[in-house]
């Protein structure tokens, strides 16, 4: 831009386009510092700690509420398997079906009936081992 409007020299030469530097103007890349750079270093060190620190204590945090909700979600666990196992210890005759003599003439199917009591299961299991083993 600089070029287009006027305020830098240059010439044009065989498609390329050089710019003119005058003898007031260095040559090379000479830069002042305003402050020393042993104080720049220090302030960004110290910067650099406080964050680490900082980090460091968000992921304390982070890591005391990981271990809570672990904690919490064992809990619900042990819960749910209380809830979901059976309020009532199984019986051997509910575990293994009530040995029938077998007559094969006779062999008739019970219907299963659902009863309000234990919600129909005994009865059910009974009806289901009796059906079993008057089909064998």
């Amino acid at each position: 831009m600089r070029i287009k409007r006027g305020t830098l020299r240059s010439e044009r030469q065989a498609g390329r386009v050089f710019v003119l530097l005058g003898s007031d103007r260095p040559t090379e890349h000479t830069t002042e510092r305003t402050e020393p750079t042993e104080d720049r270093t220090a302030q960004l060190i110290a910067t650099l700690q406080e964050q680490l620190a900082e980090e460091r204590e968000a992921r304390r945090r982070a890591d005391t509420i990981i271990a809570q909700l672990a904690r919490a979600n064992e809990e619900q666990a042990r819960t749910i398997r209380e809830l979901e196992a059976p309020s009532e210890p199984l019986s051997e005759a509910r575990e293994s079906p009530e040995t029938v003599e077998e007559e094969p003439e006779r062999a008739e199917r019970v219907p299963l009936r659902h009863g309000r009591g234990s919600g129909g299961r005994t009865e059910a299991v009974v009806a289901q081992a009796h059906t079993e083993v008057t089909e064998r």
